[in-house]
């Protein structure tokens, strides 16, 4: 179903986020997001296949029809599934939802990747900490030393604070899973296409600017959380965070990506970007952040506290209300 009252949106949120706690994000061939990931690569064959050229305006316009085919197609598909379990059963289609809603957050998988970086690092073995770090980012890996790879752990965990919890939260608040899960395609969209390279730069355009639309509000959420979380962090300042927040933020290429980076280098009183290589192209960003103590590989266990602080936070006020107005 699409819509649920108030009580049952909060109670379906509050057991995905419970799910995805416990079970995380296993790679099953069926999983949903494997799913979606096939038919974006199965569209983009036929509407952009390899070593045809073509006009900047035409890849936009298809670009445009795999956004809007992959996403609707989504919320279609989640709607029908939902629909169909609560007609059979109201309880089954509660489980259902909450477990579609589980499938497009990724607390405990996005912990254990940047942990996968974490342990190497801390080990010594520069070797292993670049092969996971390039399965969490774009960047090229071979050339990164200790620094830069603790830093894409951190930053990846800063910036999926907002894509892989708070958003997809949001959005099934709002809509139940069809609205999550149109959430997630749109997300995993951008992951595949939306970059800036020869390639992607205009057929990703629609991809990264409607990923963009749909992270504005939950971005700004994500600041905020994060702020709240270095509060009640030992060791970390929530004023730092939302200081950083106000300096740095627009200074990152992304609108949305800037703000959870921020905050996340203030409260840690570390700093954020700068030089980075994606498909053999250097990228210089903005460094975020006041570096009052050289990033370590610790940060990175640091970062992923403050995100489950955040889905503590959340939890816990999702469930009060719920108390309050069922």
């Amino acid at each position: 179903m699409l819509f649920y009252s108030l009580p049952e949106s909060l109670m379906l949120a509050a057991a995905a986020l419970a799910i995805d706690w416990v079970v995380g994000d296993p790679k099953w061939p069926t999983h949903p997001v494997i799913m979606i990931g096939r038919f974006i690569r199965y569209l983009e064959r036929r509407l952009y296949p390899e070593g045809v050229e073509m006009k900047s305006g035409t890849l936009k316009r298809r670009g445009i029809v795999l956004t809007l085919a992959t996403t609707l197609l989504s919320l279609a598909l989640l709607w029908l599934m939902t629909t169909i379990a609560a007609l059979i059963h109201p309880w089954l289609g509660y489980a259902v939802s909450a477990w579609f809603i589980s499938t497009t957050m990724a607390v405990k998988g996005l912990k254990d990747a940047a942990m996968l970086v974490y342990r190497p690092l801390a080990a010594g073995d520069l070797g292993q900490a670049r092969k996971y770090v390039g399965y969490i980012v774009s960047r090229d890996t071979a050339a990164m030393n200790e620094k830069d790879a603790a830093r894409a752990a951190v930053e990846t965990v800063a910036e999926n604070t907002v894509d892989a919890f708070v958003s997809p939260f949001l959005f099934a608040l709002i809509g139940g899973a069809p609205l999550a899960m149109l959430y997630r395609a749109a997300n995993t969209l951008d992951s595949m296409v939306g970059y800036r390279s020869d390639r992607y730069v205009h057929f990703g355009w629609a991809s990264a600017r409607f990923d963009d639309v749909l992270n504005y509000i939950p971005a700004r959420i994500s600041g905020m959380l994060l702020a709240l979380a270095a509060l009640i962090s030992p060791g970390q300042s929530a004023v730092r965070a939302v200081k950083a927040i106000a300096v740095f933020a627009g200074r990152h290429p992304s609108p949305n990506s800037g703000i959870p980076e921020s905050a996340v280098a203030g409260a840690l009183g570390i700093e954020l970007g700068g030089r980075n290589v994606y498909f053999g192209r250097v990228s210089e960003r903005a460094c975020l952040g006041w570096p009052l103590r050289p990033l370590a590989a610790i940060d990175i266990v640091m970062a992923i506290r403050l995100l489950y602080i955040v889905s503590i936070i959340v939890f816990a006020g999702v469930v009060g209300l719920w108390f309050y107005v069922r």
